[in-house]
């Protein structure tokens, strides 16, 4: 062997990208702190709004529509807390604590609504419940009803209308979790609870119930915040909320700073749930006194409450999924001719674009974040990765506002700059562009790769740097050449999870959007919005499509969440 120190085999491709990436356990933490600031940095724009000046637009906003944007948003967050509640708890206790037909087919099934968005299935029941609908046309001509004075029937564009049609697509948050959370549960609490005479009831709410509760609350936490979030079925059905105010705030009468503000108060009631979910998780702790965990002891039901079992897991599938599917195929059957045209293959290929380098640029700036949460175990890098998973919680109108006015802030002055120095006009550069949507929806869908990532990386043992590191490999190195490969169905998970979320996204690709650049979500709103519902099935119907592959792998995830539990 030579004298000279040889570098192992393991090293010596690949060593120029890591002199020039030196990163050490300070550039690991700095690479994190420069993430989550960059990430944050809308948050805190909207945040600071709530201390710049008020105009006379505010005063306008406060003295006229306000007060209706914070009822209605209240009422709405009731409204699907209520609804979420009713149908994810108590599906998840009869397909994982009962015995009847259909339960374990129901186990998976009840997911299917997540791949509705909200504003799909408020096209499809407005198509269905109308006056020129064919539910009511149908009863004009069973009682012989010649106008709608003849008859009442209940107006679905209306809160509460928008607020089921919420609560239908969202309750499988609850669902999801609450099910998770009954499958941990130890089953001698529940054999306890059997030889002290409880009934199956008494046993759901004074055992698993209190035991589930943290679980619970995360879920309807979530979708408090999708309510929150959602743009299209309240602007569909002509609700005022916080989120159809900002936009028109913003587009209606060009005023960011009353946007922004609107956008402040909104993210408050976001930090409200976060905070009501920390401490709800906080005061109390859920341990299981026992480790003893066999197959649930599952209610046998027969008769008629298995048929009340049956129809009560069937009723939120075929509201939530099966009809407004139905509606949408049939439309969509019918206009195919028309609607499937370059014009829609434009739409899927910007929706394609779009979502695909979302989802590669969220997945490597979340293998960065978690890998420098991994090397760099202090407080400041935990807090960075916290902060910068916070976007999944804003609303994306909220975020667009955050984005839109620095970048129109950059934009403006780099035109002034140029202007009086050489005669020039940049023109917008940042604001408009495909790159500001894009960062906008590295904010908004960041958390949702990290989560899959970090999970990923820590079933990775350390050992296996530690080995890297004594045969000279930099934490770069040992990232390309060993986590990576390890993590790939991961980071493919993680990738779709965002594409998936990005070609769902409505608010913030409405707002941020480059001039005649439409997506499949931008188009089926501006043709319900035109009341020709037909001609948007088919946009409506790809999004749903794309939406199943998802909701597909969360069936099986959870279909697998506890090995060894029988029906």
């Amino acid at each position: 062997m030579p004298n000279g120190v040889a570098h192992p085999p393991f090293t010596r491709p690949g060593r120029r990208l890591d002199s020039l990436f030196p990163l050490d356990g300070w550039g690991w933490r700095g690479a994190g702190v420069g993430i989550a600031g960059l990430v944050a940095l809308p948050v805190l724009v909207v945040l600071a709004s709530l201390f710049l000046p008020t105009g006379p637009i505010w005063s306008h906003l406060a003295q006229t529509v306000l007060g209706t944007y914070v009822a209605n948003s209240l009422f709405l967050m009731l409204g699907v807390g209520i609804g979420t509640f009713l149908m994810g708890v108590g599906a998840a206790w009869l397909v994982t604590l009962c015995r009847f037909p259909g339960a374990r087919s129901f186990e998976w099934a009840l997911l299917l609504p997540m791949a509705m968005p909200a504003y799909v299935i408020a096209y499809a029941y407005t198509g269905l419940f109308d006056f020129a609908g064919p539910v009511q046309e149908a009863l004009r001509a069973l009682f012989g009803w010649k106008s709608r004075r003849d008859y009442w029937f209940p107006e679905l564009r209306s809160l509460p209308g928008a607020a089921a049609m919420l609560s239908f697509v969202l309750y499988p948050y609850v669902y999801m979790l609450a099910r998770a959370a009954f499958l941990e549960q130890s089953v001698c609490a529940l054999e306890v609870s059997r030889t002290l005479g409880c009934t199956p009831w008494r046993s759901f709410r004074t055992v698993a119930l209190p035991l589930a509760r943290p679980a619970i609350v995360a879920g309807l936490a979530l979708a408090l915040m999708e309510a929150l979030n959602d743009f299209g079925t309240v602007q569909y059905f002509a609700v005022d909320t916080f989120t159809t105010g900002i936009y028109r705030t913003w587009l209606g009468l060009g005023q960011s700073g009353a946007a922004a503000q609107l956008g402040a108060i909104l993210l408050l009631f976001v930090l409200a749930l976060l905070l009501v979910e920390r401490v709800s998780r906080g005061q109390a702790r859920f341990h299981h006194a026992t480790g003893r965990y066999r197959n649930l002891p599952r209610y046998p039901l027969r008769g008629g409450k298995a048929l009340l079992a049956f129809v009560a897991c069937l009723f939120p599938v075929a509201v939530g999924f099966l009809v407004p599917g139905a509606m949408l195929l049939a439309w969509a059957v019918e206009t195919v001719p028309g609607t499937l045209d370059r014009r829609f293959l434009g739409l899927a290929g910007n929706t394609f674009i779009l979502a695909l380098l979302a989802a590669i640029l969220a997945v490597s700036v979340a293998v960065l974040l978690a890998y420098a949460k991994r090397l760099d175990r202090t407080m400041i890098t935990r807090a960075a990765a916290r902060l910068a998973s916070l976007g999944y919680a804003v609303p994306g109108s909220v975020i667009a506002v955050g984005v839109l006015v620095p970048f129109a802030f950059l934009d403006n002055a780099l035109d002034a700059f140029l202007r009086r120095t050489f005669g020039l006009s940049s023109g917008l550069i940042l604001t408009g562009t495909v790159a500001a949507v894009l960062f906008a929806y590295l904010v908004r869908f960041l958390a949702v790769a990290f989560q899959a990532v970090e999970t990923s990386l820590g079933r990775i043992t350390p050992a296996m740097e530690a080995s890297a590191r004594t045969l000279g490999a930099t934490p770069l190195r040992a990232l390309r050449r060993i986590h990576l490969p390890m993590m790939k169905g991961s980071l493919l998970t993680a990738a779709l999870l965002v594409f998936v979320d990005v070609t769902k996204e409505l608010p913030a690709t409405l707002m941020m959007r480059p001039f005649n650049f439409d997506t499949l979500a931008i188009r089926a709103f501006e043709l319900a919005s035109d009341e020709r519902l037909p001609d948007a099935a088919l946009p409506s119907l790809a999004i749903v499509l794309v939406s199943i592959v998802p909701t597909i792998l969360l069936s099986r995830a959870i279909a697998r969440a506890r090995p060894g539990d029988e029906g």
